[in-house]
């Protein structure tokens, strides 16, 4: 592996440090449930839920296809993922405005019927989740809601993560008059919001940018990292519910446990947990955890810089790779040249 690989990995591990207790059994021959980490007080979530999860699972993993590093999405909807699950979709537009923590990726796509009918806008992950990690800082910002467009509203207290929110004002000034339209366009489709690991965190911005435009979006994110502080936090509680807002975690995935606390930054509520370590997972796997940092879930475990290539990449199915959903290439370990491609 390159030096600069390992320089990554200490600089990820360095910066969990203080939150690693104890070192977590192997990824590799863990196959038990841990039962201290699900919430006993919520019943599993329906399997109309479950099967929701699943579905936009693999419409936010498409959008890995998109960027300079990948063959692309293209009209009406063709790409090397899961494409072909969708024929009803309709691809309007794709966007990537580079490689760095501060940049954006993904599509906007419609989905016609006989499907729901929806405006989708999937916000991809980063090309490096390592160096994204290793770049997180302290650095937060006063947080405005809605500074393009619609009424002013005032979030007190709140600040928000730079990077982050420097990825949604470039991603907004690409996307925002195309949703615009789409909206008035198409007024009985539901704005759905997606989005994996840091682009969970440019899909909970434009949630709240959205929802302040009057569009009752729902978002739904897998792995999505802590936005801002708990002023922020609380103004997202106050925003959405757990119908409008799916929060979806994995046990040991240590991206949603990131800015640290130490560093004041808090996670909002309506967080779905998934308990069991491997894939598949049932239903029963999966339950709605209480309040912003439920100790049963997500929050009460610890991170692992190893997790990055399951945990977080585990979420239905291993996302992040833009191949065919038969190819072999979903089914491997991350290691060898795909973990290197990563670090």
């Amino acid at each position: 592996m390159p030096r600069n690989a390992f320089l990554k990995i200490y600089l990820v591990s360095t910066t969990l440090l203080s939150v690693v207790a104890n070192p977590l059994p192997s990824p590799l021959g863990e196959q038990i449930h841990l039962t201290n980490h699900r919430n006993s007080s919520t019943a599993p979530i329906s399997q109309n839920l479950f099967n929701e999860f699943e579905e936009l699972s693999r419409i936010v993993d498409i959008a890995y296809c998109v960027g300079s590093l990948n063959t692309g999405v293209e009209r009406p909807f063709q790409c090397l993922s899961y494409c072909n699950n969708f024929p009803t979709f309709e691809l309007k537009q794709t966007w990537n405005t580079g490689m760095t923590l501060q940049d954006s990726c993904g599509y906007v796509a419609l989905s016609h019927a006989p499907a729901l009918p929806r405006i989708i806008v999937a916000f991809r992950g980063t090309y490096s989740i390592a160096n994204a990690i290793a770049d997180l800082s302290f650095t937060k910002q006063e947080y405005v809601p809605y500074t393009s467009r619609g009424p002013q509203e005032k979030c007190e207290g709140c600040r928000v993560h730079s990077g982050f929110y420097e990825s949604w004002t470039q991603t907004e000034a690409i996307i925002g008059a195309i949703v615009d339209g789409l909206v008035r366009e198409y007024p009985d489709y539901k704005l759905t919001l997606v989005g994996h690991s840091l682009g969970g965190a440019v899909a909970a911005l434009a949630g709240l940018d959205f929802g302040g435009r009057g569009y009752n979006p729902i978002v739904t994110t897998f792995g999505e990292p802590k936005v801002g502080n708990s002023a922020l936090a609380n103004f997202f509680n106050k925003k959405f519910t757990a119908h409008t807002y799916r929060r979806i975690t994995h046990i040991h995935d240590p991206v949603p446990l990131v800015p640290l606390t130490q560093w004041n930054y808090s996670q909002h509520a309506y967080e779905y947990y998934i308990s069991a370590p491997q894939l598949p997972y049932t239903r029963e796997d999966i339950h709605l955890c209480e309040g912003s940092e439920d100790i049963n879930c997500i929050a009460g475990g610890s991170p692992n810089i190893l997790q990055l290539f399951w945990a977080h990449r585990d979420y239905f199915h291993r996302m992040g790779l833009c191949v065919p959903e038969d190819s072999s290439l979903r089914r491997i370990r991350l290691w060898g040249s795909v973990a290197e491609s990563e670090l």
